[in-house]
């Protein structure tokens, strides 16, 4: 299917501006909540006098939610219209932040934290679509990476903003924070995003396919996240996962047979789709894997302070963030797959050079990689998107985003748990029969410099992917 299929109608100049802001600021801050309550784990244990495993759940119910249902949002979004599913989400998402807030109990911050999730789905799942509606096909790209510039904010401010303010306040204000901006973002998307162009064909819901892929995606969370605390041999952690596998060979049999289904299999005939969400997938199995890890070289070699751990992670998410408008426009202008190479390759040439990162490193050679690193990041997002949302007709818009919201989700459970596996085992093997948390620095450095190789490795496999999807595509759509 080619790009040029996907023709947005017309959209006054201001109004699409004000579209993209009040789209902004919900996408703003379902990102940050992603991360912020974070650095408040320790913090709630306490106050709530519960247990770590237990105050977990709290992060955890938030992800899984907001995970499992996102075809199933989204393919609603193209069947009812993206506006008011978007905007139930933005409402349900700051009266959830208002209930988390007034929490009277760890329990009741679970399930109030779901609901969150709940919202923030719609938010994350819908928010790309309807970007993508309303501004013209000629600046899509610029558009996509302001998206991209406003999810790496949030990925880098949410560790930060939530330790200010845990600073200033109890942890209640890491939610109600979210109260007075989320009244702004609703506001502004009820007046100012136009409805929805529908499909002339009355379109159906398919509930079975949203439930099995509710099992699958939930089995596949919690047996990922369970193997890395029990390990992936451990019967829990292979039964879920066994679940999971059974629940998505049943969710391609049932989608094949159905008229309408949840999921339109052909949809990946295309092969700059499937290409570029595989290829989404495994950037986002780098970006989750060396967030996991950095902060164990940072501390455990460096003894950097956690205020300065901070400071230095910031650095390439800030960088892609900066970059990712700029890379938008250039695709543009020369075509979006030539971008996602020239980012891929800058990545590669990164995590290469982070690879040969020790104990003699010093603060400027962090900052030149993870620059270089969070410039190639910045120059392949955007474009990447671009390409997904430009590759299905207008009125799949919404399971498009939400297939790149899930190839983002699945990358950050898989990296948690293989990288940070490969890590803990290389680590292990230097200096063996001792925790990775108390690990000397020349074990540390081991773990990590081999998991960033890995890291190439991964991003390599990439880039001939998009070389090869470039120069044959055509001939195997």
């Amino acid at each position: 299917m080619a790009e040029s299929q996907l023709k947005s109608q017309p959209t006054a100049a201001s109004q699409k501006w004000w579209v993209m802001l009040g789209v902004s600021i919900g996408v703003l801050m379902s990102t940050l909540d992603v991360g912020i309550i974070n650095v408040a784990l320790p913090t709630l244990v306490q106050f709530f006098d519960t247990t770590f495993p237990k105050a977990q759940w709290a992060v955890l119910s938030y992800q899984l939610i907001s995970s499992s249902l996102v075809l199933g949002a989204t393919r609603l979004g193209d069947i009812w219209g993206k506006k008011y599913l978007y905007l139930g989400g933005l409402i349900l998402f700051t009266l959830s932040s208002l209930l988390c807030g007034m929490a009277p109990g760890i329990e009741w911050l679970i399930g109030f934290r779901a609901l969150q999730g709940l919202g923030s789905l719609f938010i994350s799942g819908l928010g790309l679509a309807i970007v993508t509606e309303v501004f013209p096909s000629s600046e899509r790209g610029r558009a996509v990476g302001i998206i991209g510039s406003v999810v790496s904010l949030g990925v880098a401010l949410g560790p930060s903003v939530g330790g200010l303010l845990l600073g200033l306040a109890e942890w209640h204000i890491l939610f109600l924070i979210n109260v007075p901006l989320g009244l702004i973002a609703c506001v502004l998307v009820a007046f100012v995003v136009p409805p929805s162009e529908l499909s002339e064909k009355k379109q159906r819901f398919d509930p079975f396919g949203a439930l099995l892929a509710l099992v699958t995606l939930t089995n596949f969370a919690l047996g990922m996240t369970l193997g890395q605390s029990q390990g992936f041999t451990a019967g829990g952690t292979l039964w879920l996962l066994f679940l999971a596998g059974v629940g998505f060979i049943s969710f391609l049999v049932v989608e094949t047979l159905l008229d309408e289904p949840l999921l339109e299999l052909h949809l990946f005939r295309n092969t700059r789709l499937s290409v570029n969400l595989l290829n989404n997938w495994l950037v986002f199995i780098v970006i989750t894997g060396g967030l996991l890890i950095t902060p164990f070289f940072l501390q455990q070699v460096k003894q950097y302070p956690t205020f300065k751990v901070g400071l230095l992670m910031a650095v390439s998410p800030i960088v892609s963030g900066l970059i990712a408008p700029l890379a938008g426009m250039l695709s543009d202008r020369f075509g979006s797959r030539l971008m996602c190479l020239v980012g891929l390759s800058i990545m590669i040439g990164a995590t290469l050079a982070i690879s040969t990162l020790n104990t003699d490193m010093t603060e400027r050679d962090y900052i030149m990689r993870y620059f270089l690193y969070g410039t190639g990041l910045g120059l392949f997002r955007s474009p990447n998107d671009s390409t997904v949302m430009g590759s299905v007709p207008r009125e799949r818009l919404g399971i498009a985003s939400g297939l790149l919201s899930l190839s983002r989700t699945l990358g950050v459970n898989v990296g948690i748990s293989i990288v940070g596996a490969v890590f803990a085992t290389l680590t292990a093997n230097s200096a063996p029969g001792i925790d990775v948390s108390v690990a000397p620095p020349e074990a540390v450095v081991a773990g990590f410099q081999g998991s960033y190789r890995l890291a190439a490795f991964l991003l390599c496999g990439a880039a001939v992917m998009t070389a090869v999807e470039t120069r044959y595509g055509k001939s195997l759509r």
